[in-house]
């Protein structure tokens, strides 16, 4: 095990890892791990959560943790909305993409780190635990190395965010807590640490709970009051009388009939004594179930950027808003994609590289990337591409393989021979054998393609002008239906249909004939 002793991490220092290695860092720190949540959300106040916040900045994290756990837990709305972004990455194709004009040797090793990836039972659970870091600002996952067939391969645990402090002369630097004052530097190769800046600011300010704290506080304050006020005016009162010279028993009987009447609708007392039940005072809930709206509103638009994607409103927009909704939503996917592309590529992808396969450059070391760009249809891509064929653009063969996949052939078509001017001999052997109704049908073919000539030529400009003005190739798919709005389809259709009158006539004299 000494090769790997002294290895470069990501940014091509020199580290020791043999410590991350041999055992996992937390088996020495073992009493966070009996450690229970505190649970702060418990007589939330605003006084209260200002206080958590503010000793958080200052490296106190525990207890904005715990809060932001409890949002999590206690919260429907927050869960649901936050269950859906982080969900969402889970749908998202990866690869692993090789330098630039990359070697033999990086492209082998690509390959090599994507295979293992894929063997990765639980990859998809590491990549929902690494999105914990959306509302928390980051997440930790400890790797057990493991040797298995000569290679050495990690398993990832997600460990809880209280476990961690940071640095008190570096508020974006992490550090795992134990008996010091200040905490323990992270073991190389131990850790893929994920850092997301769901807001720009340092490690304690840069989750998205932050902002989400307070409507969910002023939710908490609406629900209790509403409830309260269900409690006291949505229940009607119910008064017993007895009569004088009731004893005290006969009294605790009555009593005990109200109640049992308000839970159970039914009851016995003494004859003689009534109840009567009172109409319920007059309130409305409108102004509660308002502010708890306000506050679901303004977390689904911290967390998914807009509110259409998880309520059906009627805004008498049609769904023109709620597509810019789900392409506001398209771009929290890319952004959270981006982020969790870069942390695995440094802190998964390289490690594994780095243990294996000797020689590469971290600088050059393959990235992995999330494929957010949704699927072009095969059939239409095809028929775009043809089009530019004809007209003689030609893609390459790696452009090929990229958008059709590999199994395609290049063949290379022998050229079209020109046509030779026939001798004045053989020309007039082929004049008698040339029957005049084969004449009319070539004349009809002549002028089919005379007429119809003009309208393909414009729409061919058209194109031909569209391919100078584009940038990119899915721009001119976007506006490549312009150049049928400069062609007269009834113009077109009327000599098709000429034409194919005259087909069929010369069909009909043609059978005539042979008759």
């Amino acid at each position: 095990m000494q090769r790997l002793s002294k290895i470069l991490d990501a940014q091509g220092q020199p580290i020791k890892v043999s410590e991350a290695i041999r055992e996992e860092q937390t088996s020495r720190i073992g009493f966070i791990a009996t450690e229970f949540e505190n649970h702060p959300t418990s007589g939330l106040t605003p006084a209260k959560v200002a206080r958590i916040l503010i000793n958080a900045e200052r490296g106190d994290l525990i207890e904005q943790l715990d809060m932001f756990e409890d949002m999590e837990e206690k919260d429907a709305h927050i869960s649901c909305e936050l269950g859906k972004r982080k969900r969402a990455l889970l749908g998202l194709d990866w690869k692993l993409m090789p330098p630039r004009n990359a070697s033999s040797a990086e492209e082998a090793a690509a390959e090599a780190a994507t295979e293992w990836l894929q063997d990765m039972d639980d990859f998809e659970d590491y990549i929902f635990d690494m999105a914990d870091a959306i509302g928390k600002g980051f997440s930790m996952l400890e790797m057990t190395w493991l040797e298995q067939s000569g290679l050495m391969l990690p398993q990832l645990k997600h460990q809880p965010a209280r476990w961690f402090t940071i640095d008190e002369h570096d508020r974006n630097k992490l550090l795992l807590r134990d008996m010091s004052a200040n905490g323990e530097e992270l073991w190389p190769f131990g850790w893929v640490q994920h850092v997301h800046k769901s807001k720009s600011g340092y490690v304690s300010r840069s989750g998205l709970h932050r902002v989400l704290v307070w409507p969910y506080m002023f939710k908490n304050y609406s629900i209790r009051d509403l409830a309260e006020f269900l409690e006291i005016y949505g229940i009607p009162a119910r008064l017993g009388t007895y009569s004088n010279g009731a004893s005290e028993e006969e009294k605790a009987t009555l009593l005990r009939a109200v109640i049992s009447v308000g839970h159970n609708a039914a009851g016995i007392m003494p004859e003689g004594m009534k109840m009567e039940f009172k109409e319920a005072a007059q309130g409305h809930s409108d102004p509660f179930q308002a502010m708890i709206a306000w506050c679901e509103s303004s977390q689904s638009k911290a967390i998914l950027g807009g509110t259409l994607t998880t309520s059906a409103e009627n805004t008498g927009l049609g769904s023109n808003q709620a597509d810019v909704h789900n392409e506001v939503r398209h771009d929290l996917l890319n952004s959270d994609a981006r982020q969790l592309g870069g942390t695995l590529s440094r802190d998964l992808v390289w490690p594994m590289i780095a243990l294996n396969i000797p020689g590469i450059d971290p600088s050059r070391a393959p990235r992995f990337k999330f494929i957010t760009e949704a699927e072009e249809d095969i059939t239409q891509r095809a028929e775009r591409d043809k089009l530019l064929f004809d007209m003689g653009y030609r893609m390459t063969p790696e452009k090929v393989s990229e958008v059709y996949g590999d199994g395609y052939t290049v063949i290379e078509t022998p050229p079209p021979v020109p046509p030779t001017e026939p001798a004045p001999e053989q020309a007039a052997t082929a004049a008698a054998k040339v029957g005049d109704n084969d004449t009319e049908i070539d004349g009809f073919v002549t002028e089919l393609a005379t007429q119809t000539q003009p309208s393909i030529d414009s729409l061919l400009d058209r194109i031909k002008q569209l391919l100078g003005e584009v940038e990119s190739i899915e721009e001119f798919q976007d506006r490549l239906i312009e150049a049928y709005s400069y062609l007269e389809p009834d113009d077109l259709g009327d000599i098709i249909q000429m034409g194919m009158a005259a087909a069929e006539l010369a069909g009909r004299y043609e059978v005539s004939e042979d008759g």
